[in-house]
């Protein structure tokens, strides 16, 4: 049966995570991992984790995928780069953010969360990141190494030598022994009320309260660092996911909450969130063919529109109509102007004094609408291609007789107006215009004119 892998680098700790088979379907439920967390130093972290993962590969053949999660570019990079030097090819990477969000759906109920907080507080540093829950977009991600999990041992360990319990280490050796056993001494406190862990420069004491007064000033510094990085994404969050080790720490949970006042999430084993979420996006690759689609044959008249282009959608009308309609308002422009066009036209007649005469011959005696002849089309001469249209007697005769039920109309010929010097023709074939004679202007001093 395949298996993946899911793998996280910290800075001190790779952490490798396989879920377990639970016979004939499959996975248990997701929290349910085979893990292990391998210590080294955080130079040499990228070049740890694919030796991790090298030997994991060699001694387990049915790992069929391998995934890493990342937290910066320039980690991805130097991951690659020792993993090529192995010649390990079959693994992705991920960002961190997004084997958190995926971990998060894995084991909680995300159904009213659209955006989620990420609070990753580890060993050498904070990271808050505003993440879609939904699409796994990043919209913030910061990171501080004020305050850490190393900080955090830090201040038992100067609280236990201020308290003269514990002497001062003399080398560099007894100093890590003793962050170590302040370490395991803040472990125990996420679920006792006292420790006393012996060492050789004395006991490490601490009670529950005694602690969480050690650690006040810091947590809540770091929840209002949380706290600006959601104001700064501009995307109000629905829950607070607590990862990394000191996510064990019960303070952190209580101030978040009464700090950003929305719900938070804190996993088991929190410090392996990433490495479960990373092995639940590990997928075997699958190769599927698919199988050729046969042509759909297309006639010389059927519509190859697309569906998209011609389909009614809501607030949207198809394309065709948008079309149908600009044609219909183009027509309705050009007869909105033919008819402007003719109104003009007639008031510039009735301005010239040409009313009566077109109002006369616009009308007969007895009511009779009369019927325009129709000229027969002529050559052009200029045209070689065009045949001469020959029209006999009987279509002349059709042409010139007027119809039986009209009786023709007895035309009287005026004689043309004279052509004075102020007679203008504007129009041809319309009667000219005859400008009035105006009387000379006499100017005192002058003599009139024409003496």
């Amino acid at each position: 049966m395949s298996s993946v892998l899911g793998v996280s680098v910290g800075a001190g700790t790779v952490r490798l995570a396989r879920p377990q088979h639970g016979g004939p379907h499959g996975v248990v439920p997701p929290y349910s991992f085979e893990l292990q967390s391998i210590a080294m130093p955080e130079q040499q972290a990228e070049e740890s984790a694919a030796e991790a993962i090298a030997g994991t590969l060699a001694g387990s053949p049915e790992v069929a995928a391998t995934t890493i999660a990342f937290r910066t570019d320039q980690q991805a990079k130097a991951v690659r780069a020792a993993m090529a030097r192995r010649q390990l090819t079959n693994y992705q990477l991920i960002p961190e953010a997004v084997a958190a969000v995926h971990f998060a759906h894995a084991t909680s109920d995300m159904r009213e969360v659209s955006t989620l907080a990420v609070y990753d507080l580890g060993s050498s540093g904070l990271t808050v990141s505003v993440i879609n829950a939904r699409t796994s977009d990043v919209h913030q991600c910061e990171r501080i190494s004020d305050i850490s999990g190393d900080y955090l041992d830090s201040l038992i360990r100067e609280q236990q030598i201020a308290s003269g319990r514990i002497a001062h280490p003399a080398d560099p050796a007894g100093l890590a022994a003793l962050d170590g056993l302040c370490r395991a001494a803040k472990e125990q406190l996420s679920h006792s009320n006292a420790v006393a862990l012996p060492s050789e420069q004395g006991l490490v004491l601490l009670t529950q309260e005694n602690f969480e007064a050690l650690m006040m000033l810091a947590i809540e510094s770091s929840a209002r660092m949380a706290r600006d990085v959601i104001i700064r994404a501009q995307h109000p969050v629905q829950a607070v996911l607590v990862i990394g080790g000191g996510a064990r720490i019960p303070l952190i949970a209580r101030v978040l909450e009464r700090t950003i006042g929305v719900p938070v999430i804190v996993p088991p084993e929190p410090e392996t969130a990433l490495a479960r979420g990373a092995a639940l996006l590990a997928r075997p690759a699958q190769v599927q063919q698919a199988p050729a689609a046969a042509p759909i044959p297309i006639g010389d008249n059927d519509d190859i529109t697309p569906a998209w282009l011609t389909a009614p959608t809501r607030g949207r009308r198809p394309l065709r109509a948008l079309t149908n309609r600009s044609h219909s308002r183009r027509e309705l422009n050009v007869a909105v102007l033919t008819v402007s066009s003719l109104v003009v036209l007639a008031a510039i007649g009735l301005g010239l004094g040409y009313g009566p005469e077109v109002l006369e011959s616009g009308s007969s005696s007895d009511g009779s609408q009369a019927v325009p002849a129709s000229t027969p089309p002529r050559p052009s001469s200029a045209d070689p291609t065009t045949t001469p249209v020959t029209t006999t007697e009987a279509e002349h005769a059709a042409v010139v007789a007027p119809p039986a039920n009209q009786r023709p109309t007895e035309k009287t010929t005026e004689a043309p107006p004279p052509q004075g010097p102020n007679t203008f023709t504007v129009v041809p074939g319309l009667p000219p215009v005859v400008l009035p004679t105006l009387p000379p202007v006499v100017l005192p001093g002058f003599p009139p004119p024409g003496q």
